[in-house]
């Protein structure tokens, strides 16, 4: 977006970019997922997506 006066550009508006995480907040992140059962896995994916695909 572009603030004008006058009819003529002054400033421009973005929006901030997003932090990143640091490391440790990753791991964290990453100790918490849940375990994935494969076959479970599979099964709910057939189940959307068409398995012959």
């Amino acid at each position: 977006m572009t603030v004008t006066r006058d009819g003529r550009a002054v400033a421009e508006l973005r929006p901030l970019r997003p932090r990143g995480l640091s490391a440790a907040a990753l791991l964290e992140r990453w100790r918490r997922l849940p375990t994935v059962e494969p076959t479970n896995l599979r099964r709910d994916i057939d189940s959307v997506i068409e398995p012959d695909l």
